[in-house]
Parts: structure tokens; C-alpha cells; sequence
């Protein structure tokens, strides 16, 4: 599959998703009453997509990396997060698991996209050379 925008790549979709899900658990009276939290843990889950986004508009694949670097950061922040808030009892421990479980892959994904883009022989700006989705 060939990539033309950002939001075609199944790795951004996926951080979208993690993102709503932490939007949804800071909603909670429980967690919500901890604004420092809340704040810090929406800002990372916003992050890892936004930077996933920035790097591929940027243009180059050095760029890219450098991105979605950034982005890996995000998710090691944000379940550091939500491993403080699981053990405040902000959210329950199936949510807690969802979550973890989503960050890590995510994780492991952007992992694997950077890889595969560092060994890649597209080495021109994106707006002029296909990307192949191997996020998959």
C-alpha cells in the first residue's frame, strides 16, 4: 500500500485511538480530580500522534525518524502515566491493561517503522517518492 497523507498510516490511527482512550479515562471524577496527571497524560497520548503526523509532512526521511523518535518518547511517557494512575486507583485494572497493551505496541510499531525507513533506499522528500505502508 502506498502512503500519500499521515492519516492513511495504521500507526497514526492506532495513536488516535490510544489518544481518545486516555481522553476518555481522564474524563473520570477519579482521575480527573488530579490536574497535574490528567494534563501530562493527555499531552503525551496527543504527542505520540501529533509527531508521528509532523514527521511525515516534514518531508525527508531523516526528518521522519527524528519524529517518530519523539513520538516512541511520548509512549514511554504516557505509560509511565498510566502505571502512577493504575496504582493511584485513577483507573481500573482492565482499562489500565488496555491501555499499557496499546502504548506497548504502539511502542514496538514505531520501532519497526523506524527501522524500516533507516535501511530504506527512499531517501528524497515524501512529496515526491511513494512511502510503502509497513506498519502493518
Amino acid at each position: 500500500m502506498t502512503v500519500k497523507r499521515f492519516e492513511e498510516l495504521k500507526i497514526w490511527q492506532q495513536a488516535k485511538e490510544l489518544a481518545n482512550l486516555v481522553y476518555d479515562f481522564t474524563n473520570n471524577p477519579s482521575f480527573s480530580k488530579d490536574r497535574i496527571l490528567t494534563d501530562q497524560a493527555r499531552r503525551a497520548s496527543v504527542s505520540i500522534m501529533a509527531n508521528i503526523a509532523e514527521g511525515f509532512e516534514r518531508g525527508s526521511n531523516k526528518e521522519f525518524i527524528q519524529f517518530l523518535f519523539i513520538a516512541k518518547g511520548s509512549c514511554g511517557e504516557l505509560r509511565s502515566h498510566l502505571i502512577f494512575a493504575n496504582e493511584r486507583k485513577y483507573i481500573n485494572q482492565e482499562d489500565f491493561v488496555t491501555a499499557i497493551d496499546m502504548a506497548a505496541g504502539i511502542s514496538n510499531m514505531l520501532f519497526k517503522f523506524i527501522t524500516y525507513l533507516q535501511k530504506s533506499n527512499i531517501k528524497s522528500k515524501r512529496s515526491q517518492t511513494s512511502l510503502t505502508n509497513s506498519t502493518k
